[in-house]
């Protein structure tokens, strides 16, 4: 008997976790730290349904912490097997995990030392050492199209999926007990990119399979109908007018990669000024170098700069903070600057300490470039909150607040629907996952309307046979 069994991903957009068994034997598919509302963030401190050292294997679909932020607690609380994934996402997890670790360890600290905890004292959901120790279960592949044997009984193939830099999808192949070759194939899509996104490679088509597992991120909206270069151009423009700085919440990974090829690109175009830009984000830095590192996965433009000895991934005028001394000495620039900086939703990091400063600046610029979970201080400023708490601070929210909305890494429902069109037959069942409530409902409902295909929308800790 084979059977999934959803521990996140489903009823929000963080906390991917998805359990298949099937002969005695359990997979993890994706291991993310749930963020958000404090709902979310509480099951990253809860006990597993599952016991961790009876998991046989983990695969990870893609490197950001919503997929991967909880292995190193897998890890703490006894999961000792093999990590499939990626060799682009491997790169990058060596660099995310270890400063999830930190992160978790630095903020324990800031809670202690400023009273700011309701627990005594306050402790981190695991440490660095913890994070290393996942790093060493990691297992690498190509995104090629392979079958791998992930344990006895069980193979996986990795196709590229476009989100970001590594991220694939996967076909998982369950054999079947009676021994006739047949098997239940189980296609996770991952996050799936749009089409025609820089730096990387379109989504491959998906495989034929038994079972699909679909992200609906946007299930429910469509990417803006002005191109993201426009509205960039535009908000880059008006903040140099104010003479203001430009606040920009990305993810090391993916996000601040395009944000600067995009930045470069104005440039060169003359359709903005040459601005002072600074990464703030010494994981965003190393992660740029690992975009430059797998060529097999990057589009023909960004290949084509690179022939020509460019770097698509810097601007004219470009620095990076790596310490802390010089992050804090951003605080005393003036005029019109961009910084870019992490988390994505301003959900920790520095960009909150860069927030505190800049959200409060009517002529200061906030510009949303990625999607924005619920119960996230990025929502609460998208939303028009006129006050938010940033580090146990009320802080009111004055600056201008603009969204780039054709930025995302992840696929529309139209692009969805153009990527599950190369299916050549209909799944026994899709499970549309990776969306808020109204997301994943619109997702299903439009995959009915244009397939006519069998259609669920899982919820939290749902199981359901395979057969």
């Amino acid at each position: 008997m084979a059977k999934i069994t959803f521990y996140g991903g489903v009823g929000t957009v963080t906390g991917s976790k998805y359990l298949l068994e099937h002969n005695g034997k359990k997979i993890l598919v994706d291991c993310g730290l749930f963020q958000g509302l404090k709902d979310l963030r509480e099951r990253n401190w809860q006990d597993p349904a599952f016991l961790p050292h009876e998991i046989d294997a983990v695969i990870i679909t893609h490197a950001h912490i919503d997929h991967t932020g909880w292995l190193p607690r897998l890890v703490k609380l006894g999961f000792n097997g093999r990590v499939t994934t990626s060799r682009a996402t491997a790169d990058l997890l060596k660099i995310l995990l270890p400063d999830s670790g930190r992160l978790q360890e630095e903020e324990a600290d800031y809670r202690n030392r400023h009273a700011l905890t309701s627990h005594t004292p306050a402790l981190p959901l695991y440490d660095e050492r913890d994070a290393k120790a996942a790093l060493e279960l990691m297992s690498p592949v190509p995104n090629d199209g392979q079958p791998r044997e992930i344990c006895p009984g069980i193979k996986a193939s990795f196709l590229v999926a476009g989100h970001i830099m590594g991220a694939s999808l996967v076909l998982v192949e369950m054999e079947n007990a009676r021994d006739d070759g047949s098997s239940i194939r189980f296609l996770f899509s991952g996050d799936l990119g749009h089409y025609d996104q820089p730096i990387v490679k379109d989504p491959a088509p998906p495989p034929d399979c038994d079972y699909l597992m679909c992200e609906s991120t946007y299930g429910d909206r469509l990417h803006g109908d002005v191109d993201s270069e426009t509205q960039m151009a535009r908000i880059i423009n008006d903040a140099a007018k104010r003479g203001g700085p430009i606040l920009i919440p990305a993810f090391a990974v993916g996000r601040t990669q395009e944000v600067l090829y995009m930045i470069r690109e104005l440039e060169e175009q003359k359709r903005i000024p040459v601005l002072p830009v600074v990464v703030d984000s010494p994981m965003a830095a190393q992660a740029t170098q690992v975009y430059g590192k797998w060529h097999e996965e990057h589009d023909r433009e960004y290949a084509s700069i690179l022939a020509q000895k460019r770097h698509p991934l810097r601007t004219a005028s470009m620095s990076t903070a790596s310490s802390r001394e010089e992050s804090k000495q951003l605080n005393e620039m003036r005029g019109p600057r961009i910084i870019i900086s992490a988390s994505g939703m301003m959900t920790g990091g520095r960009v909150l300490h860069h927030a505190i400063r800049i959200v409060p600046d009517e002529n200061a610029t906030v510009v949303f470039v990625g999607f924005q979970a619920a119960g996230t201080t990025g929502r609460r400023i998208q939303d028009g909150e006129r006050e938010v708490k940033i580090m146990k601070n009320w802080v009111p929210v004055r600056c201008h607040v603009e969204k780039v909305e054709g930025f995302s890494a992840h696929a529309d429902w139209k692009a969805v629907l153009r990527w599950l069109s190369s299916l050549r037959q209909a799944p026994k069942t899709v499970f549309t996952t990776h969306g808020e409530p109204e997301a994943a409902a619109a997702m299903a409902g439009h995959i009915r309307e244009r397939f006519g295909w069998n259609v669920m929308v899982p919820g939290y800790e749902d199981s359901v046979e395979l057969t």
